[in-house]
């Protein structure tokens, strides 16, 4: 493959995942009840290691995707996957810590951790489960 094909298809799949990558914090930002920007911009920590988490899980499966797609239509699917996986792993956290965005408006660590570790596990074990 010449290098200028090469840096056309890594501009496309490069800008793909960004997009996604939008897509999914626009999305996540909209469906949590908690408002994270707002409680990051004051200084809350919680909200900010809950967001990374998420981001983490989400770009952990992207990062897979992108890495074996065939096609832009690959990458659309998968990412489709890992994003609804990621929706899935939040309404879990919601569901095992109750008062979830109470936890979170407070500042509670505690809470915080455990919704990234399970936002970035289902987002390993997405990545990982991605096969032909």
């Amino acid at each position: 493959m010449h290098f200028t094909q090469a840096l056309a298809d890594f501009a496309l799949y490069f800008g793909m995942g960004l997009g996604f990558m939008l897509l999914y914090m626009v999305l996540y930002l909209y469906v949590t009840p908690h408002r994270e920007i707002t409680l990051i911009r004051g200084d809350n920590l919680p909200a900010a290691v809950v967001l990374a988490g998420a981001l983490l899980g989400f770009a952990l499966p992207l990062a897979g995707a992108l890495r074996i797609a065939e096609d832009v239509r690959d990458v659309a699917a998968w990412a489709f996957i890992a994003l609804v996986a990621q929706l899935v792993a939040y309404a879990v956290v919601a569901l095992l810590l109750k008062n979830f965005t109470k936890r979170i408006n407070r500042g509670e660590m505690a809470a915080a951790v455990l919704a990234a570790a399970i936002h970035v596990s289902v987002g390993l074990v997405n990545s990982a489960a991605m096969n032909y």
